[in-house]
């Protein structure tokens, strides 16, 4: 699952759980938004890691040629 999908997910279980007055969904949905966020921060540094190789690959190509 997406990390946008797991916070959408969660701000769900959060707004039953509210209406419901059930914590522990309140819980678990607060939980979801957080793991959401966190694949989110993940996505963006491997993203930036593999634009940084790329990068220097480049670079290295570059050098070569020279």
């Amino acid at each position: 699952m997406s990390g946008t999908s797991d916070k959408i997910k969660g701000r769900v279980k959060e707004a039953v759980g509210a209406l419901t007055d059930d914590q522990r969904l309140k819980d678990e949905g607060r939980m979801d938004q957080t793991t959401g966020k966190i694949k989110q921060a993940v996505g963006r540094v491997v993203d930036e890691a593999k634009d940084t190789v790329k990068d220097l690959q480049r670079r290295a190509k570059n050098l070569t040629k020279k």
